[in-house]
């Protein structure tokens, strides 16, 4: 009798293991087999946040199948200590494996609230945008001047919230102190800039930025950022350039950003500049007068004096040969690409065209003509107003 007792025991227990295999089995194809999710969705997850508080929500916008297995295949993994708050992009047929990645690598958030702090080249502001997961693009909510506007009361809802990312985006052509000075109005960031980059040592780009970074901290960012531009444009740069560093690369680069804003023109732009200082004539560029006026402390906001196309100054190219003494803005990499790499051609002249861009010219006589077609639409216009 004994040993049937055992016998069933043992066949008993043979089953238990068996189902609890296939249990375990069918848990685990759960758990990396593709989701239920038709549309991407946002996920926010609080700070403080918990994994069983997520997987319910999971399973409630209809992410994952089973709130249950999902909780239990992260914690198999070990994943549940490393949730990070934020809000979450979680794609359509995302696996529950494939989310717990999402939710618990950290990184900057991939959706959500987000506040945007626009340094311009004439002014700043801020933008607060909502990341729309069915088409992945930023709605904007609110939109105003630091210093002129009150903060609108979406800016100061959603800087409550635990999960709003930041992001500081610097133009091309803005002067050093220009971003400096508009620093003071991103809240989020501490500290004080203790004394002002070298013009052209800032790299216009976008920073991710979190909440107690110090400004000093990314100015730094912002200038390792444009160091490696530098040397990398430097070490490719065409031979025979009238360049003897990369200070007079970004200088040129300076120039080439604040005489245009028409992408395809930038060659063509350092091409008249490189000609010119080949043949040892002055660069007469406008921007290069205006920055010594303003010597980069925001815009002159009105057109150049005679007296001023007259007075010498560093950085005064129609009353000094070559170069100005330093860089006149911070360039972005394309200016700094097109100082390097310029266009074929034989200009030395150019004016605008009215439609925002340049006529470019060989000789005195060709540019002559485009000055005049200038004038007439310059006249034209006033006549219009």
């Amino acid at each position: 009798m004994w040993r049937n007792i055992a016998s069933n025991a043992l066949t008993f227990l043979v089953v238990i293991i068996f189902l609890l295999g296939g249990v375990i089995l069918w848990g685990q194809n759960s758990y990396n087999a593709v989701g239920p999710l038709d549309e991407q969705i946002c996920l926010r997850v609080p700070s403080g946040s918990s994994m069983r508080k997520v997987s319910t929500d999971l399973a409630e916008q209809g992410a994952v199948t089973s709130a249950a297995i999902f909780r239990i295949g992260s914690e198999y993994h070990d994943r549940n200590s490393d949730l990070k708050a934020g809000s979450w992009l979680i794609p359509p047929q995302a696996s529950m494996a494939e989310i717990t990645d999402i939710i618990t690598r950290g990184g900057a958030s991939t959706c959500g609230t987000e506040v945007l702090y626009r340094i311009g080249v004439t002014k700043s502001e801020i933008d607060v945008r909502e990341l729309d997961p069915a088409t992945n693009r930023y709605v904007e909510k609110a939109e105003f001047d630091p210093v002129a506007d009150e903060p609108p009361a979406e800016f100061t809802k959603v800087r409550a919230q635990a999960d709003t990312r930041y992001r500081v985006a610097v133009a091309e052509g803005a002067t050093s102190w220009q971003i400096v000075d508009a620093l003071k109005a991103v809240d989020v960031l501490e500290g004080e800039v203790e004394s002002l980059p070298p013009e052209g040592s800032l790299a216009p780009d976008s920073y991710e930025v979190r909440v107690g970074d110090t400004r000093a901290s990314l100015i730094k960012r912002m200038q390792e950022a444009q160091e490696a531009i530098v040397a990398d444009a430097w070490q490719d740069r065409d031979p025979d350039l009238p360049l003897a560093s990369p200070e007079e690369m970004l200088t040129l680069a300076s120039i080439i950003e604040k005489e245009t804003g028409v992408p395809e023109e930038r060659g063509q732009v350092a091409s008249v500049f490189v000609n010119r200082l080949n043949r040892g004539m002055r660069l007469q560029t406008d921007p290069t007068v205006i920055y010594g006026v303003t010597e980069g402390k925001g815009t002159l906001g009105r057109g150049l004096r005679q007296s001023e196309l007259r007075s010498e100054t560093p950085w005064n190219t129609y009353v000094i040969d070559g170069l100005p003494a330093t860089p006149i803005a911070n360039p972005g990499r394309a200016s700094i690409e097109a100082a390097v790499h310029p266009a074929e051609t034989e200009f030395v002249f150019f004016v605008a065209d009215g439609s925002g861009g340049h006529a470019f010219a060989e000789t005195l006589e060709e540019h002559n003509a485009n000055v005049a077609r200038w004038r007439e639409i310059e006249a034209q216009r006033t006549q219009g107003e």
